[in-house]
């Protein structure tokens, strides 16, 4: 039988077709445009999502028997708004998970209602990413959009929808909501009442794995796949990588590598940072998990190399770079604002310490410092709750680098373990669907026989050393920089 794992990324949709022990038979990647309007916004069309997820599943399983297909399921960008009239029309683009538009909205639920209130309520606080936020900004400044709301889906929801035409969640997107009770794993009503949110809007909520339902009969034929294919709610993106990776169970710790960063820890019991700069989320293998996420990370790289140095030849780029622990360049890598643990929208990406013999090079490792500083800032609010960390996978289009991955090692100062297959979210989606088919009996037993590690990055000790000077420089520079960034506009 084959499953497949639907990842519905920021800059593309990746589709993974996985056979039942796991072998990787087929990858396609639809690319989709993203829209700025306006400085700090970042919106997408959801009907692009579909259009280019149904034509990645023809492609994806062409040349193989389609009757065999027996699940599907998701791993996707959190946090976006998608928002549905009566007649189950988009009302306007998804506003997503790295728009920064409701500073304002942000501010009233954290300062107003208050962080104790919203902790209490929701495990978490105010973030401008988040979902809750959105809606009380459609409110303000679309009300005619508001007022034709009758669902408020997510994005990889949306096409479960689409496929199934059954209106689900699942327990680890719907805790980055903002309007979800983590710790009871229900709607918060209070949330809802807050943010004038009506329940009813809102999807009926499903553990990962569970079945939501089968494929339309439409999809089916158009697809060519039997109307009995399972659909699975799937999760969050960074759950599903955490599946894929096999950070499941108690106090596995994943890192991702994408356009956004995150470190995520999987934990069998539910807790909140008092501080709130790390995000407590259910986790889709039925248990909790504790999530620092920076904006920026993966793509702060794409930015330097094609934006500004202007080459795709990363690896190129890479190899010279051979003074580790030695760089007296920084880069802040807040380019969209920054969430975990500064929670800043009005943060932005710096360089400092350039003189007149800094290099190319110098400037390329500082990027790849900054993200890999950048995650260590959310590793020391998860040590400083006595969670002992002594290693971690790592997955994301910036884990293929031996350099970055070399530099995370030491920066953390953790066994880096690689993996045989590093798809994450798609992979994720694919175990995800198994379990829900019956194939497997939980997330637990499918990652402990898929996920193999194949290497481990070994951090030095004295370069670990030098990092751990260059790291207690590099957290005073964004304190000492953050009321000029409350200035520019």
């Amino acid at each position: 039988m084959y499953y497949i794992g639907i990842d519905l990324g920021t800059s593309a949709v990746k589709l993974l077709l996985m056979d039942s022990e796991g072998k990787i038979c087929n990858v396609v990647s639809k690319e989709y445009p993203l829209y700025f309007p306006h400085p700090g916004w970042s919106e997408q069309k959801p009907e692009d999502w579909y259009e280019k997820s149904i034509e990645g599943l023809k492609e994806l399983t062409k040349d193989v028997d389609k009757s065999k297909v027996k699940g599907i399921s998701f791993g996707g960008q959190m946090h976006g708004l998608v928002i549905l009239d009566k007649d189950d029309n988009v009302i306007r683009p998804a506003i997503l998970w790295n728009d920064g538009r409701t500073t304002k909205e942000t501010d009233y639920l954290n300062n107003v209602i208050g962080k104790d209130k919203l902790s209490e309520y929701t495990a978490n606080i105010a973030f401008t990413g988040f979902t809750a936020p959105k809606v009380l900004w459609v409110k303000e400044n679309e009300p005619e959009n508001f007022a034709k709301i009758n669902k408020i889906m997510l994005p990889k929801d949306y096409l479960a929808y689409k496929l199934s035409g059954v209106h689900a969640t699942d327990v680890s997107d719907a805790s980055g909501m903002l309007l979800f009770d983590v710790k009871n794993r229900k709607w918060s009503k209070e949330m809802c009442d807050i943010c004038s949110v009506k329940e009813e809007w809102l999807a009926k909520i499903f553990e990962s794995y569970e079945k939501i339902g089968t494929l339309l009969p439409n999809i089916a034929k158009e697809l060519g796949f039997s109307e009995d294919v399972v659909i699975a709610a799937g999760a969050g993106d960074n759950a599903a990588a955490a599946v894929g990776t096999g950070t499941v169970g108690d106090g596995r710790c994943n890192i991702s590598l994408g356009t956004s960063g995150t470190i995520f820890i999987s934990s069998k019991n539910f807790g909140v940072d008092k501080n709130n700069a790390l995000h407590s989320f259910a986790h889709a293998d039925g248990t909790y998990h504790l999530m620092g996420c920076m904006l920026s990370a993966a793509s702060c790289n794409k930015w330097w190399m094609d934006e500004i140095i202007g080459t795709k030849d990363y690896a190129s780029e890479q190899k010279n770079i051979n003074k580790l622990g030695e760089n007296h360049v920084y880069f802040l890598p807040y380019l969209m604002g920054e969430r975990s643990p500064h929670n800043d929208p009005q943060a932005r990406g710096t360089f400092v310490g350039m003189t007149m013999d800094t290099t190319r090079e110098d400037m390329t490792q500082a990027v790849l410092e900054g993200v890999a500083f950048a995650l260590r800032d959310s590793f020391e609010v998860a040590k400083s709750l006595g969670i002992k960390i002594e290693r971690t996978k790592i997955c994301g289009g910036g884990a293929k680098s031996p350099l970055w991955k070399k530099m995370i090692a030491n920066i953390l100062n953790v066994k880096v373990d690689v993996i045989e297959s590093e798809e994450g979210p798609s992979m994720g989606g694919a175990m995800l669907a198994a379990v829900a088919a019956g194939e497997y009996t939980s997330v637990e037993e499918i990652a402990a026989k898929f996920v193999h590690v194949v290497d481990t990055v070994e951090p030095e000790p004295e370069l670990a050393k030098k990092y751990d000077e260059r790291y207690a420089q590099f957290k005073e520079i964004y304190p000492a920089l953050k009321p000029v960034f409350q200035i520019i506009k």
